[in-house]
């Protein structure tokens, strides 16, 4: 797959936290921040966490198991650099968010 996939309606995201979506076999997480959508890997680099249970502060999301910090515009990663999260194409077409796989 290389196209861009309906994952979300834009209503369905909140500002404060991530939605949690799969796409075949990958679990994505999206958020919504200042208007524009991110999406990032649904899973935490570090053991798998669900990333789309993340809480979202000031445009980072805290992975809920052990609160690895993650840059949801860059998926970088505050506690590893080493270790980012793999971050994914996004538009937005009448309200439809997609994201390209």
């Amino acid at each position: 797959m290389n196209e861009f996939i309906t994952v979300a309606q834009l209503t369905d995201l909140n500002p404060e936290r991530a939605l949690s979506v799969k796409v075949g076999d990958r679990d994505l997480a999206l958020f919504i921040l200042a208007g524009e959508v991110f999406a990032i890997d649904g899973r935490c680099p570090h053991r798998g966490g669900p990333l789309g249970e993340a809480m979202l502060e000031n445009g980072k999301a805290y992975c809920p198991m052990h609160g690895w910090e993650f840059d949801v515009r860059t998926g970088a990663c505050h506690d590893n650099p080493e270790r980012p999260a793999r971050c994914y194409a996004v538009q937005v077409i009448d309200g439809q968010v997609q994201v390209k796989i």
